[in-house]
């Protein structure tokens, strides 16, 4: 994504927002808005009621945040809220925040989350100092509104997020006495997923002459399924643990969900995920919620690697860090694949998603690509060799990273000495070698058999099972690769290296190719033309505070490690 949105005067910029926000949405990556974002914000920054109907993950939290930050009169001080948002759970509570935090930072928005299972006392505390936007559950609302520490009478909106859902989960009763306590001339914003008959019986109650939008699937999440690189593989349901563990080595995700049907396929997989040496957790709803709390946690801090989940479980579940999702099991509905791929679609994110299909499930993925309008290549497993490959890949990168970074010197004398008994190439080999290994890379040699693809329906065509074995090992034909001396250690993301370059260069982030994070540099592909002039832009310029070199890489082949675009 490019940081230059303010500047070139597209996307967000002609919203008419505040300043203060599109440049809060430019730090944050966001460079177009989505569907529901171009449709909604208009109509609510005149103060008119609204019914947004799409699917989940095509940004709504956004589409009602930033109307209700720009209707805030700033400087603001009192102490009663000025929009309150309800939504059904307490994940969802704190990504709203989190969100409207991230959005309003300039203006020194104070959001407050209000939700079951937080000691009641600091939500006192924050009320008490007064507060802007309340974003509460509808049980925690009323508790707070019967101890009167949460006063609606200066209320000016009130959001209803996920409203469907608040429904089903049986607080119909407590969003009725929330919004019997509101001013009635509120602006009143309604949001869902879909549109039941109660949501309209609520609608005509409470809504004045709304607005509506609504977005077909396929048109809803067209923006944000674009962002994700989709492939999926059939595999035999007893190889399929196998299968993953062979697709999680060769893609080597930064931090990854992996979805199952069941609570048991959840607490097998982890435990089957965590034999194989990787740093897995479960995450479901026989867990409580200091538990889910702590693996949510572990996963943002990079101290677990994979976390497996259902889907209930991983709702609100909105991670920066997230590369991969992984369908373990191919979900029952279009509707599921949407919500868990948007897990590494959201804010502009781009990212991976990988379904392990069982041959009769062929047919489901074909459903989902026609509600996705997107086509999920059924792609070769990884084999053996590719495996072998792979993990030596790692190893030569790890090396060369060293050679480049690390002072070596104290080692000199143990290669000096070894190299008047043996030949510097026999060393290097035997250095390698104890590299390798100490890695823990132990071939997987399981023998999981190949599957045909079945024949495609319209055409009786085989769908193409054909991998591109050397897929993002060479640079591509028209760019040449950078080298910049930081990266994951440093806490260096794609968006930051993107940023770096559309910044000060002229090139914008739809001209930047492949990028590859290692723990200490990065590798960016630029176009060839305009080498010399980004190389020459970021002589001097700082990428996450630290200055750092750049300069044309000198091996024009890497292997691919942590790639933001196929």
């Amino acid at each position: 994504m490019t940081a230059n949105t303010e500047q070139d005067g597209s996307g967000f910029a002609e919203l008419a927002l505040r300043p203060e926000l599109v440049r809060a949405l430019s730090r944050l990556g966001y460079e177009e808005p989505t569907p529901i974002q171009r449709l909604a914000i208009p109509s609510l920054l005149t103060g008119r009621d609204l019914v947004g109907q799409a699917a989940t993950g095509t940004g709504k939290t956004a589409a009602f945040a930033l109307p209700v930050l720009q209707r805030i009169p700033w400087p603001r001080r009192e102490a009663e809220p000025f929009a309150l948002v309800l939504v059904p759970t307490r994940e969802l509570a704190i990504q709203v925040s989190e969100a409207m935090h991230r959005y309003g930072h300039d203006l020194g928005a104070r959001v407050v989350p209000v939700y079951g299972g937080q000691p009641i006392g600091r939500q006192l505390g924050s009320l008490s100092r007064g507060v802007d936007v309340v974003v509460a559950t509808p049980g925690r609302a009323l508790d707070h509104i019967a101890r009167g520490t949460l006063r609606l009478t200066g209320l000016e909106m009130v959001v209803l997020d996920e409203a469907d859902e608040m429904l089903d989960m049986g607080f119909a009763e407590d969003i009725e006495a929330i919004l019997q306590d509101t001013p009635e001339n509120r602006q009143t914003l309604l949001f869902s997923a879909t549109m039941p008959a109660r949501i309209n019986g609520m609608v005509r109650r409470h809504l004045r002459d709304p607005a509506r939008i609504e977005l077909g699937r396929s048109e809803s999440t067209k923006d944000e399924v674009a962002l994700v690189r989709q492939s999926a593989y059939v595999v035999p349901r007893g190889h399929k643990p196998a299968a993953l563990g062979r697709v999680l080595d060769i893609e080597a995700p930064t931090a990854a969900v992996v979805f199952c049907r069941t609570r048991e396929a959840v607490d097998q997989l982890t435990e089957a995920l965590n034999g194989r040496g990787y740093r897995a957790e479960g995450l479901h709803g026989g867990l409580d919620q200091q538990q889910r709390d702590r693996v949510v946690g572990r996963l943002r801090a990079g101290t677990l690697d994979l976390v497996v989940a259902t889907d209930l479980a991983a709702r609100g579940l909105d991670i920066e860090q997230l590369t991969h999702v992984v369908n373990y099991d191919v979900p029952n509905a279009p509707e599921s694949y949407v919500h868990r791929v948007g897990r590494v679609g959201r804010a502009g994110r781009e990212g991976v998603a990988i379904t392990l299909a069982e041959p009769r499930e062929h047919r489901m993925i074909k459903t989902i690509e026609r509600v996705t309008g997107r086509r999920i290549p059924v792609e070769k497993l990884p084999t053996v060799a590719d495996l072998r490959s792979r993990r030596l890949e790692l190893t030569r990168a790890a090396l060369r990273e060293s050679l480049l970074e690390d002072n070596l010197d104290r080692f000199r004398a143990v290669v000096e000495l070894l190299a008047e008994e043996f030949d510097i190439m026999e060393v290097a080999l035997a250095a390698v070698k104890l590299a390798h290994e100490a890695s823990g890379a132990a071939v997987d040699e399981e023998d999981i058999p190949e599957v045909a693809p079945p024949s495609d329906e319209r055409t009786g065509r085989r769908v193409s099972a054909g991998r591109e074995k050397d897929r993002g090992r060479a640079v591509r034909e028209g760019m040449t690769r950078l080298f910049v001396g930081t990266g994951r250690a440093a806490g260096v993301r794609p968006q930051d290296l993107v940023g770096a370059i559309a910044g000060e260069s002229r090139l914008t982030g739809r001209d930047i190719g492949g990028i590859e994070i290692a723990d200490r540099f990065s590798l960016v592909e630029v176009p060839e033309t305009a080498a010399d002039e980004v190389v020459a832009a970021l002589r001097g310029v700082s990428i996450k505070g630290r200055r750092t070199t750049v300069r044309r890489e000198r091996y024009q082949s890497f292997p691919r490690a942590k790639s933001r675009r196929d």
